[in-house]
C-alpha cells in the first residue's frame, strides 16, 4: 500500500506570490543560509496531514469538501512578516495573514475534527497561525542577520486575493526540492452571513 506526503492549503494568487518573491530577494541580500520557499509553492496552509495511506486519500478529500461548503468565498491579505518561534530566534520567516485570519480559523477548526474522525491525522499541540512560509534559516548567523533585517518589513504588503477554494496537495522530495501537486478541489460554497 502507497502512501502520500499531504497538506491541505489556499492559493495566494500572482500578485501575492510575486510580491513574496521580491521581499524574498530584498531579505537574501542581507540574510545568507537561508533556504527560500520557491515562488510555485508559495501558499497559507491549514493542516499539515503527513504521509498517509493512499486509500484514505478520498475520505479526506471528502472531509475537506464537507467542510468547504459551508465557508463562503474570502479576502486574503498577506502583509506584515513575522517568525516562529520568535523574531529574536528566527527559524522560520513567513508573511503574516492580516485579512481572512478568522474565515482559515473556521476552515482549520472544521477540517481538523472531520480529520481526526477519520483517524488519520493527529492533532498539532501548537496553535493555528495562518501565515505563508517565505523562508527556513539554517544557520546562526542567518538567524542573527534575519532578526536585524525583519523589524525593516513590517509594513511590507504583498496585497489581497479572493480564495474560493480549499486544495489537498501531495509534497514530493525532489533534488532541488519539494513539488507540490493539487490532488483535491473544494470550493468555498456557504452563504455569506448578512449583517443587520
Amino acid at each position: 500500500m502507497g502512501k502520500t506526503r499531504t497538506f491541505i492549503g489556499v492559493d495566494v494568487g500572482a500578485e501575492v506570490r510575486e510580491s513574496a518573491a521580491a521581499l524574498q530577494q530584498e531579505l537574501a541580500r542581507a540574510c545568507d543560509g537561508v533556504n527560500w520557499v520557491t515562488a510555485d509553492n508559495f501558499h497559507v496552509t491549514l493542516l499539515f496531514v503527513g504521509d498517509v495511506d493512499d486509500t484514505d486519500l478520498h475520505a479526506i478529500c471528502r472531509a475537506v469538501k464537507s467542510v468547504a461548503a459551508t465557508e463562503p468565498a474570502f479576502d486574503l491579505r498577506v502583509s506584515g512578516v513575522g517568525a516562529f518561534p520568535n523574531a529574536r530566534r528566527p527559524k522560520v520567516l513567513w508573511g503574516a495573514v492580516s485579512e481572512g485570519a478568522e474565515s482559515l480559523q473556521r476552515l482549520y477548526t472544521g477540517i481538523e475534527e472531520r480529520l481526526l474522525d477519520l483517524r488519520c491525522y493527529r492533532a498539532e499541540e501548537r496553535g493555528y497561525t495562518p501565515h505563508l512560509t517565505l523562508g527556513r534559516v539554517t544557520t546562526p548567523e542567518a538567524g542573527f542577520a534575519a532578526a536585524a533585517e525583519l523589524p525593516k518589513h513590517t509594513k511590507w504588503d504583498a496585497g489581497r486575493v479572493k480564495v474560493s477554494d480549499v486544495l489537498v496537495f501531495s509534497s514530493e522530495m525532489e533534488r532541488d526540492g519539494p513539488v507540490y501537486n493539487v490532488i483535491g478541489r473544494a470550493p468555498l460554497t456557504g452563504k455569506p452571513v448578512r449583517l443587520a
